[in-house]
């Protein structure tokens, strides 16, 4: 099982040489050709090793991270050196000192999954800061709860595709339904219906508008919109506003199940601040005609209709807004509870949305919890790093950055997933150590002190399955592992019996044996729900097991049902239209109801007048993140080794930029070059380059350096979503764009650091 799809692996001499999609799968995935070739691939990390610099001078910040050669060191070297210098952290500066990074998909599987395991040991060890939430969903995961009184609800318990399918009328998609990204889940996926259930839909009657500046952010037959990148939520605004002043609301709905909205509604009507949210106002912001706009408003109104918010939407400045404001328009239509309407969040964002959950709870590693209480947002790594000491709002809070001495990193890039990565490279530079587990010479395991090889998911055996998909898989080791990588599993209980907790770390287990507990747990849990599952070693044989899966939701359909017994977990037990718990913190940049605030980076902006391309950093096509990007598929995606950018061609014309040539993007923040690609599907003004392609910088000494392979966080700002949920807003940025005129420089971004022998 991989993220992108479960399959069956051919093998030779050690090498992954074909993969089979799984014949349950009605749409499978290409980005699993990406395995072919991955596991020997020349990327690989062979065996442990140290920086020169740290292994010469010891630790403390360097800026030669990144730009160092590396020494070869054995596994008891390793054990030994890292052991070491977690017990001076400790001992000399506190277990707060730690920041147990480790953010990213890292590898399916429920035992062998980087993150339970490093935060197991981290745990054990005496704890280590944290962060919270994700870069895909920081602003969600803090304003939701406030809003709906829940976050994992809205993809885990979402309305299926089947009654999507069956009953909704017309879909409003708010960022359109990706099919690129349905591709994927995070802990596998067995089979991909977003493709079948749209086209169900139609071959009904139902209809699609897809409101996004891209046109292929939605599959098959739909209405295109193509508004201003960012403008969304005045859009959604300006639709409320018909809703509210033709008497399309409705009200009775908005009584009984909301708070807040006569407060908001002196907000949209302009009651409050004299601008009326209307659709004039909306053209002139996002460009979409206002009889379109209020014309839309109607259709809506007139049947059973779903308002969806990608999760790209809330990655950017103010990003709170869009899911906040798109659940107000659907209360306003009063569908949320019934079959094919209401609100839908992260259709088209990952293959969870619209799929049947399970009805138990999923076999997990237990980690122990963590006696140390420090957390920050996950976006906020360069100032936590950057900055110790400082205070800092975040969610209703004031807190202060720890002291960071140890980053201790297992399963994740954040060269992929973090934004301005000169000033991450500048925040790398500050801790003493930083550790990294990979089985690749990733960016950030080439920033590391100590690298520690581990196997992937294709060298071990593991056990997988998700909140959203039936089958329960039996994960079988296709090859034996790399090289000298290792479990990471086993390379923690190394180090957890050198530091004195082997035996609380490992509870006498093998990794084999506790695959086995694990399963059983779980086997436990199906008993208890009335069902069946078979002994481990026949569903070891039989390769995987089919779960019951809760068929036929709606989203809050029981608290439309009765919402005093199924109150939702807000102050109110209602929808929070507004919320007086955020409008009482005061915050400048994310008043108490949705709002539209007027972005930094975009068209209507100053700053265009500089960089007057607004480019969108969506994630590919043709792999996962940053996963695989050597596989062939992310390979054939490639212009000259450079990772496509998607230009109008109106505005390649006025720069004298041509398909296939190399260009130069760049702001004042960083520059990198790209593949130009020529497509009349974007809105003119915007330029698409997906993020993933592995940073490569042309000085790798350098912060500032220009990235020849085509990473577009070079270019985005580090600065959060707002003061309330200080999320990721690496979706938007504004550049510019020429044609590269000098010597193309090599791609090294896959090949090894230098590494010499230990004398």
């Amino acid at each position: 099982m991989a993220h992108w799809g479960m399959f069956e692996a051919e093998t030779a001499n050690g090498e992954v040489t074909a993969v089979h999609p799984f014949a349950g799968d009605a749409d499978p995935s290409p980005i699993l050709e990406n395995a072919v070739g991955s596991v020997r691939h020349r990327s690989r990390v062979a065996g442990p090793a140290i920086r020169r610099g740290w292994l010469d001078g010891g630790p403390g910040p360097s800026g030669r991270r990144g730009s160092d050669e590396f020494v070869a060191v054995t596994w008891d070297e390793l054990t030994e050196l890292l052991a070491g210098e977690l017990r001076r952290v400790v001992d000399t500066h506190g277990n707060r000192a730690i920041f147990g990074g480790s953010y990213g998909w890292s590898a399916p599987g429920r035992f062998h999954h980087a993150q339970s395991q490093v935060h197991r040991f981290l745990k054990m060890l005496g704890g280590y800061t944290r962060s919270e939430h994700s870069y895909s969903l920081g602003a969600t995961g803090v304003i939701m709860p406030r809003v709906i009184g829940t976050h994992w609800k809205l993809f885990a318990r979402s309305t299926n595709w089947d009654v999507i399918a069956r009953d909704t009328d017309l879909m409003v998609c708010f960022g359109g339904v990706p099919l690129k990204n349905t591709a994927v889940n995070d802990g596998g996926t067995s089979n991909h219906p977003t493709r079948g259930a749209l086209d169900a839909m139609r071959a009904r009657g139902g209809r699609v508008v897809a409101i996004s500046p891209l046109r292929d952010d939605v599959h098959g037959d739909a209405e295109w919109l193509a508004p201003r990148p960012g403008t969304d939520v005045a859009i959604m605004l300006a639709l409320g506003h018909v809703l509210a002043t033709e008497g399309l609301a409705d009200r009775a709905f908005l009584d009984r199940y909301t708070v807040g909205y006569d407060k908001f509604e002196d907000y949209l009507l302009g009651r409050a601040d004299g601008v009326a949210k209307d659709p004039i106002w909306a053209e002139g912001l996002s460009g979409i005609p206002a009889a379109d706009i209020a014309a839309l408003a109607r259709r809506m109104a007139s049947g059973r209709t779903l308002v969806t918010v990608t999760w790209s939407l809330q990655r950017v400045r103010h990003g709170e807004q869009a899911p906040w404001a798109g659940i107000t328009l659907a209360a306003m239509l009063g569908q949320i509870g019934l079959p094919g309407g209401g609100f839908g969040h992260g259709y088209g964002s990952m293959n969870e949305p619209g799929l049947a959950p399970v009805p138990y709870p999923l076999p997990t590693l237990f980690q122990g919890q963590n006696p140390v209480p420090d957390s920050i947002p996950v976006a906020a790594i360069s100032d936590l790093l950057l900055n110790p000491g400082e205070r800092y709002d975040y969610n209703g809070e004031s807190r202060t950055f720890p002291d960071i001495r140890l980053v201790y990193w297992a399963g994740g890039n954040p060269f992929h997933h973090h934004q301005d990565l000169g000033r991450l490279r500048r925040a790398l530079s500050r801790p003493d150590t930083i550790v990294v587990h990979d089985p690749y010479w990733t960016p950030m395991a080439k920033h590391a002190d100590i690298v520690v090889p581990s196997t992937t998911s294709l060298e071990r055996n593991d056990l997988t399955c998700t909140r959203n998909d039936p089958l329960m898989v039996a994960m079988q080791a296709a090859v034996e592992p790399f090289a000298d990588a290792r479990d990471d599993y086993d390379t923690f209980a190394a180090l957890a019996r050198r530091l004195g907790f082997g035996a609380e770390f490992t509870e006498g287990r093998t990794s084999g044996e506790w695959i086995e507990h694990l399963y059983e747990q779980w086997r436990g849990f199906v008993a208890a729900d009335g069902g069946d599952a078979p002994p481990f070693e026949e569903f070891w044989a039989r390769g995987h097991v089919r779960m019951r899966t809760e068929d036929d939701l709606t989203l809050f359909e029981d608290f439309r049902d009765d919402p005093e017994r199924n109150a939702l977990r807000t102050p109110s037990g209602k929808i929070e239209i507004f919320s007086s718990d955020i409008d009482g913190f005061g915050y400048d940049d994310c008043a108490g109801h949705p709002a539209w605030y007027e972005p930094q980076e975009w068209l209507g902006g100053a700053r265009a007048e500089r960089f007057p391309l607004h480019l969108i950093a969506n994630q590919p096509k043709t792999r996962l993140h940053s996963q695989l990007d050597h596989g062939a598929t992310s390979q054939s995606s490639k212009i000259r080794g450079r990772e496509p950018i998607r230009l109008h061609p109106d505005d390649a014309a006025e720069r004298g930029i041509e398909a296939g040539d190399v260009v130069r993007v760049f702001n004042d923040r960083g520059t990198c070059l790209a593949g130009a690609v020529l497509d009349e599907g974007l809105l003119r003004g915007v330029v698409q380059l997906s993020t993933g392609a592995w940073y490569d910088p042309l000085d790798p000494s350098d912060p500032n350096s220009m990235c020849v392979h085509g990473n577009p966080n070079v270019l985005t700002p580090d600065v959060g979503t707002s003061r309330l949920a200080r999320g990721c807003t690496g979706q938007h940025v504004l550049v510019e764009i020429e044609r590269f005129a000098g010597d193309l420089p090599p791609i090294r971004a896959y090949e090894p650091p230098v590494i010499r022998s230990h004398k």
